[in-house]
């Protein structure tokens, strides 16, 4: 089944995305500020998304693992 229908999957792979973004742009900032509109402007608003509500993109992490490992 595709993470798209399942509610489950599509919300640890947008998880993934927030945080691997975030990981990028400390890593290399210029490497995603250049592209701040448009479609790789997506990947921009992950890493913005990662960077101001990190505490609260954590606890999401850990519910998700927690219930990957545990509850499935």
């Amino acid at each position: 089944m595709s993470a798209i229908f399942n509610f489950q999957s599509l919300l640890t792979v947008i998880l993934l995305l927030i945080c691997t973004c975030a990981y990028i742009r400390s890593l290399a900032p210029s490497l995603l500020d250049r592209n701040k509109t448009g479609l790789l402007g997506i990947f921009w608003k992950c890493a913005r998304i990662g960077e101001r509500k990190s505490p609260y993109v954590a606890v999401g992490c850990i519910v998700m693992a927690f219930s990957i490992l545990f509850i499935q």
